[in-house]
């Protein structure tokens, strides 16, 4: 399952993290964020204990999402030491994921 990471613990769950860690920008009324949901929460059981994997609510968690410049979702941001290092836009395969998360784990 993905975490769910919020505006109050994004720094600590997030940017304080010594592991990779992928957040899905998504809300409820979008159709692609939907769709790769589960591809999401796949990715958090696959990769558990390895990389950390969440979901931020958009419309639930502003102040986080301006603050990367979210304009479209989803967008999948992959954080490393408390840096941006990779991102996809909108929905892909699976495998697209696991290739990013394979590239960032070494």
């Amino acid at each position: 399952m993905a975490l769910e990471f919020t505006d109050a613990n994004f720094e600590t769950e997030v940017l304080a993290s010594d592991k990779l860690t992928v957040v899905d920008f998504w809300a409820e009324w979008c159709g692609p964020c939907r769709a790769i949901g589960p591809v999401i929460d796949e990715l958090g059981k696959e990769y558990a204990g390895k990389v950390n994997v969440g979901k931020v609510n958009v419309d639930v968690n502003m102040e986080v999402s301006s603050s990367y410049g979210i304009t479209s979702i989803p967008a999948i941001l992959f954080f490393k030491n408390g840096e941006v290092v990779d991102k996809i836009l909108g929905a892909q395969p699976k495998g697209n994921f696991v290739k990013k998360i394979e590239q960032h784990l070494n």
